[in-house]
This record gives C-alpha cells, structure tokens and sequence, in this order.
C-alpha cells in the first residue's frame, strides 16, 4: 500500500524516488541554514521538527504523531494507545553521557513515533545530542549496514551491540559539511533510499 502523500503519486517506487530526493536537500536546509541549532536538543518536540522539515512537502502527516500501530517484521513498536505517555518518558531521561544518550536512542527507536521516516529523522536527532554533550557526532559512513540493523533490531534486548558500533564511529568533526552529507546518504542506505547522493543535490 503506498502512503497517502501531497505528491498525489500512486507508484511505490516513484514515490520512494521522490522522497529520498526532496527530503535529502531539506536535510541539507536543515544544515545550512542552521535550523538544527536551533531546535530542542533530546526531546520529542524536536525530533518532531526535525521530521516536519524533512516530509513537509511530502506526506501530510509530518511531524505528526501516528494514532496507528505499526511493526517490522516480527516486532511491534509501542502502541499508539500508550506512545504520548512513553514519548514524555523518553523526553526525561539524561543525556549528559555516550550510554545515556545511545539509551535514550533505543527507547526512541522503540516508539517509532511516526508512521514513516522514523529511523532517518531519528539518526539526526541523536547526532544532535552527542554533539551538544560530547562535541562529537557518528560518522555513519564508517557503520556496516548489516550490522547497525542487526543492532538496533536487537537493542530492544540488550544494546551492548550498538553502543559499541556507534561509539567506534564517533567523530570530533561536528562542523564538517562533507561528514554530514555523506552521514545522510548513509542513513538512508539503511532503509534502501540509494539513488541520490546528498551532493549532487545541492542548489
């Protein structure tokens, strides 16, 4: 089923095309015009701005918490009955630490607070926290597809694995535009958007 979106396109594929183009050059808007600075660091009310900038001229629902339950594969995410409840949990933990921050990644990727986007708004969302407690950000170039994936699907259970991916590809570049752009492209290879380098799409 393709998802209801502003585009009017009925294709699966085109509309995946679409999307991975528009919402990589609002990543870089993000970036370049400093709007990421700007926005709550850690909280929800954040990664839901975060989220509307990317999808806002994509899908209606941006920015937006989902009212329906989703899942992938074999594991459902938290329901929506009980996810305004669980986001203002999230919004409370610490993060003034590396296994802070990357727990409350976890607990986030386990909402799934939106019903698509989720995995690449959030990716920001976190450098955005490593950047503000340890000047640091993942360089998600250096992170194995498989193996992020493999990770977070298990870091429900026990998150050793990822804490130890990410924090191998820490990076004290957090002002360098290059990582940033090729951390996109990275992010959305995770969830198979491969056909536009974030540079080539620069105005």
């Amino acid at each position: 089923m393709v998802l209801e979106n502003k585009l009017n396109i009925r294709d699966e594929y085109e509309l995946a095309r679409e999307e991975e183009r528009i919402s990589k050059i609002k990543a870089l808007f993000l970036y370049d015009t400093g709007v990421l600075e700007t926005l709550p660091v850690g909280t929800f009310q954040g990664l839901s701005a975060i989220h509307r900038v990317l999808f806002e001229d994509i899908y209606p629902f941006a920015g937006k918490m989902r009212e329906l339950n989703i899942a992938k594969g074999n594991f459902r995410f938290a329901s929506a009955l009980y996810l305004e409840d669980a986001l203002r949990s999230i919004d409370k933990m610490p993060q003034s630490t590396f296994d802070e921050i990357i727990s409350k990644y976890v607990e986030m990727n386990v909402a799934h607070p939106f019903l698509e986007g989720n995995g690449r708004s959030t990716r920001i969302w976190l450098d955005m926290m490593l950047k503000s407690a340890l000047h640091q950000v993942v360089d998600w170039e250096q992170v194995d597809k498989e193996d992020y994936l493999l990770a977070m699907e298990r870091s429900p259970v026990k998150d050793t694995e990822i804490r130890l991916l990410l924090k191998n590809a820490l990076t004290d570049q957090i002002r360098d535009r290059t990582v940033f752009m090729k951390g996109i492209d990275a992010s959305y290879h995770y969830e198979g958007y491969a056909v536009y380098k974030t540079e080539d799409l620069q105005k």
